[in-house]
C-alpha cells in the first residue's frame, strides 16, 4: 500500500462508512418482538432509543440467550428494558475509523453505535464495514481474529 492510502485511511471518519438507517427499539418493547427484529434484519445488535431518540442501550443476540432464555423468563412479557446491556461504547460521526477500531479492540465488541453530541443514535460500525474499508486483509483477519478470541488487541508484542 502506498503512503497517500495509508494516511487516507487513517483520516477515514465514521461518518463515512456507518451504517444509517439502523432499525431499534425502545425500553418497553418485548424481547420477543426484538428478537424478530434481528431476525427479520439479519443483525446481531439492535440499539435501545428512549422517546428522543437518544441511545440508552443495545440488546444482542446473546443477551436475549444469556439473560432471557437461559433465565426462564417469558420472552413475550419481559421487556427489552430488563435485559438490555447499558454499559455502551460509542463514537460520534466525526470520529476517526481507527479510533472505533481501537475501542472494538479493547472492549471486545464488534459493533459501535454512533451517535452525536447529545447521545442521538447516527448510525453504527461494524467490523465488516471496517473490513470492507481495509486494503490489507491480513490486518482484517488479525484484527477479527484477535476481537472473537478475547485476546489483548493492543498490548501484542
Amino acid at each position: 500500500m502506498n503512503e497517500i492510502g495509508t494516511t487516507a485511511r487513517k483520516r477515514l471518519k465514521c461518518r463515512r462508512i456507518m451504517a444509517e438507517n439502523v432499525s431499534t427499539a425502545t425500553r418497553s418493547s418485548t424481547v420477543q418482538a426484538a428478537a424478530e427484529i434481528l431476525r427479520d434484519e439479519d443483525i446481531g445488535i439492535l440499539p435501545i432509543i428512549d422517546e428522543d431518540g437518544g441511545l440508552v442501550g443495545v440488546l444482542t443476540d446473546r443477551d436475549i440467550v444469556i439473560r432471557a432464555v437461559a433465565g426462564g423468563m417469558d420472552i413475550t412479557d419481559t421487556k427489552v428494558g430488563d435485559i438490555m446491556t447499558e454499559e455502551l461504547f460509542t463514537a460520534r460521526p466525526d470520529d476517526f475509523v481507527f479510533e472505533v477500531l481501537r475501542t472494538m479492540g479493547e472492549k471486545q465488541v464488534r459493533r459501535i453505535p454512533i451517535v452525536d453530541e447529545e447521545g442521538i443514535l447516527k448510525g453504527i460500525i461494524s467490523m465488516a464495514d471496517i473490513a470492507l474499508e481495509m486494503e490489507d486483509e491480513r490486518e482484517v483477519a488479525e484484527t477479527l481474529e484477535e476481537i472473537s478470541s478475547g485476546a489483548a488487541f493492543w498490548n501484542k508484542n
